[in-house]
């Protein structure tokens, strides 16, 4: 899904496997609710491929919630600080994270780990935002710091759990992965997909991620560069 920071709000105009072109006015683009722009973290490609952007650096606060695999968490977090965010991963599994922050601005801090509940004020301001991603397991606990204007929270989910409808209702973007037939059902209820868009949730390829955004739905495609494939290997959901 293409959209960028800035002051401009809307998502429109882009297709999908499943969904037809929309076209809308440029005077009515305030009135949409996603930001758009050709600034912002490329997530992949869609199904024509062109790229993807996703703004994380925003003036209001901004949650993205993503039931996937870590790989495709860990391009998102070394992409964003390609953009000058700072990333701050909190993390129970340092270990998973170690070579990534270390590979990350070479040398420079601009990827750091934090255990769960351990996260400090990170001082956002819209001359260095803040990406916060949360990989804090099935059941995440409530955060010490959530979104704020630019400071943008990212948190992953393996796969659903009781906490997931919670977050997928408070989240702006909703990420989803492959997932089993019982979840894709919850998932589709939850997020008003299409039938189509349900069933296809279980059959999807590593680096595949159906985005969601109200009631823009669209897939795309991660590919890595070949620097990340040498630092992270090749996409995959399962860890």
């Amino acid at each position: 899904m293409r959209a960028g920071n800035g002051t401009k709000r809307g998502l429109r105009g882009l297709r999908g496997p499943h969904h037809a072109g929309h076209t809308i006015a440029l005077d009515h683009l305030g009135a949409l609710s996603l930001p758009v722009g050709d600034d912002g973290v490329v997530i992949g490609d869609d199904a024509e491929g062109r790229p993807q952007m996703v703004g994380f650096h925003r003036s209001t606060p901004y949650d993205v919630l993503l039931v996937g695999g870590l790989w495709t968490a860990q391009v998102l977090a070394l992409r964003a600080a390609g953009t000058g965010a700072r990333v701050a991963v909190e993390t129970g599994r340092a270990q998973a994270w170690t070579l990534l922050a270390q590979a990350a601005g070479a040398g420079l801090d601009c990827i750091t780990l934090h255990e769960v509940g351990r996260v400090p004020p990170m001082g956002a301001s819209v001359g260095s935002p803040v990406v916060v991603i949360r990989d804090c397991g099935m059941r995440p606990p409530r955060g010490r710091v959530v979104s704020s204007p630019w400071q943008s929270v990212m948190t992953l989910l393996p796969y659903m759990s009781p906490v997931a409808p919670r977050l997928m209702r408070g989240s702006t973007l909703v990420g989803v992965q492959r997932v089993s037939p019982q979840e894709a059902e919850q998932v589709g209820r939850i997020l008003g997909l299409s039938s189509a868009e349900s069933d296809a949730l279980p059959t999807l390829a590593d680096g595949v991620t159906l985005w969601c955004a109200g009631r823009e739905h669209h897939w795309v495609m991660t590919s890595a560069t070949d620097a990340e494939t040498g630092l992270l290997g090749v996409a995959r959901r399962m860890d």
